[in-house]
């Protein structure tokens, strides 16, 4: 589930207009070359969450947006926007379930260049598709 719910999520992000105005490559790992701003998964990493009747993964996705600014102000609202499509992402996919989505946590450092970059989690406890 950890595989599909990486790939879905980028082509979530990646389908959004006001994103896709902004940022210029999603990728699920850090692009060879790529030109900022970009976003790509940075880790994720996934743990049993099977119930009684159902197999199920908790998975925590990394985000690593990149991209050349002094100011936060635009790294902000660039977040903003990731995080609002996140949560608009559809509960129900073909090959699981969100049972819930949490935003766990953010870190923003500026790096020589005038590049910034901001990373953040969030965790997904899945249930594979009903079987009935």
């Amino acid at each position: 589930m950890e595989s599909q719910l990486r790939a879905s999520l980028i082509q979530w992000l990646r389908d959004d207009p006001a994103l896709a105005d902004h940022i210029n490559t999603f990728t699920e790992e850090a692009p060879l070359e790529a030109n900022p701003p970009w976003l790509g998964i940075a880790a994720s990493a996934s743990a049993d969450w099977s119930v009684k009747t159902r197999k199920g993964r908790e998975v925590r996705i990394a985000l690593e947006l990149h991209l050349r600014s002094d100011d936060a102000a635009v790294a902000s609202a660039l977040i903003q926007s990731i995080d609002e499509r996140i949560e608009a992402f559809p509960r129900v996919q073909p090959h699981f379930e969100i049972a819930s989505s949490v935003f766990l946590r953010a870190r923003a450092e500026q790096r020589s260049r005038n590049r910034r970059v901001v990373l953040i989690e969030h965790r997904f406890r899945l249930l594979a598709p009903d079987a009935a």
